[in-house]
């Protein structure tokens, strides 16, 4: 990606990252600002998943990777840009999911990390409201992506393939892109993709039950083509 901006006429740089090491993400922050003199955007997209019943996992240990990635992670590079981001009245974009706002079968620990993620932007949204603003893409099921085919087992370990296929109710990842950018221009708090999970607060409050059955409905269901 870095090579396409440069050869367009744009400017980029590529620093290689692990998002669960502080002082790489410290050092990811200083390079950018070497480089560009200042940070207007931060973009929280890192993650991993998995897919597997809480009852059927043998050894818990993947769990911290999930927390070390999607919670942490971005608290590390949150914590490094976040001086100048508010030097510039900039903007933190997560790339989340519906599930960070309920539970969902099969998912237990990566619901848990963006539960965490979403609790702490709601907090920082509060606590620099007049210097930064924050961005949530409460995503769906994304194609095209590697996030469901390396989705951690109950043996602990990634899938070699995924170990469901999307649904037609799936959004293209270009599409998601799209809708993103759309809401970063419109200055956007919240963008539902796809827009049918913005109801997940309403039946949240209203028919939970409702919502649970769903959720374990979509997970059982067999993809169609």
């Amino acid at each position: 990606m870095s090579n396409i901006i440069n050869s367009s006429g744009g400017i980029s740089i590529a620093v290689q990252t692990d998002i669960t090491i502080v002082e790489q993400c410290n050092r990811m922050i200083e390079e950018t600002i070497a480089t560009f003199g200042q940070i207007d955007g931060l973009v929280l997209n890192a993650g991993v998943s998995m897919w597997a019943r809480f009852e059927d996992i043998a050894d818990i240990g993947f769990f911290k990777d999930l927390i070390n990635t999607n919670y942490l992670g971005a608290v590390n590079c949150v914590h490094a840009a976040l001086p100048h981001l508010k030097k510039s009245n900039g903007k933190i974009i997560s790339c989340s999911t519906g599930q960070a706002l309920m539970g969902f079968p099969s998912h237990s620990g990566y619901a848990a990390s963006k539960h965490a993620l979403h609790g702490f932007l709601s907090t920082l949204a509060i606590e620099n409201k007049r210097e930064i603003t924050i961005l949530e893409a409460i995503l769906g099921w994304i194609r095209d992506t590697n996030l469901r085919g390396n989705a951690f087992g109950a043996d602990g370990k990634k899938h070699s393939r995924p170990p469901k296929k999307h649904t037609k109710e799936s959004v293209g990842l270009n599409n998601c892109v799209e809708r993103i950018l759309t809401a970063v221009k419109k200055d956007w708090r919240t963008v539902y993709i796809p827009r049918k999970l913005r109801l997940i607060p309403f039946y949240k409050a209203f028919w939970r039950w409702y919502l649970e059955y769903r959720a374990d409905r979509v997970v059982k269901k067999p993809a169609k083509d």
